[in-house]
């Protein structure tokens, strides 16, 4: 409830989209990302793959499960604006490795590469709001 309320006060754009949506948006982004970073990791452990292919995945996973305690448990717009780049960037680093080896991988990134692009503008300019 203390987050919640802390969220709450924070200024936001007038564009920012309802709080109850981003559930609905991250749960089916999440069925996208096990089904598609599943089949990477998987090609990984077949060697398929080299590591190198794998790395930015598995950055990509850890940035993004850094975002919510750094943005609600920390209360750091910096931090997660910081974080929300990493998402990004190394989202589109996956994209590029990937796709010579598993095209649809790649392509079933757009709409995950969408939504965190929306939201790391979000983030940065909620940051600035609220500096």
């Amino acid at each position: 409830m203390q987050t919640y309320n802390w969220y709450q006060q924070l200024i936001k754009p007038f564009w920012a989209p309802p709080g109850w949506l981003f559930g609905p948006v991250w749960t089916a982004l999440y069925i996208l990302i096990a089904i598609s970073f599943g089949k990477v990791f998987l090609m990984f452990f077949q060697k398929r793959i080299p590591f190198i292919i794998a790395l930015p995945f598995i950055l990509n996973l850890i940035f993004n499960f850094a975002f919510t305690p750094l943005q609600f448990g920390l209360k750091n717009n910096y931090l997660a604006a910081f974080d929300i780049l990493l998402v990004l960037a190394t989202l589109i680093w996956a994209m590029i490795v990937i796709f010579p080896h598993s095209r649809w991988v790649a392509y079933i990134q757009i709409p995950y590469l969408l939504w965190v692009s929306f939201a790391a503008v979000l983030q940065l300019t909620i940051t600035f709001l609220n500096r």
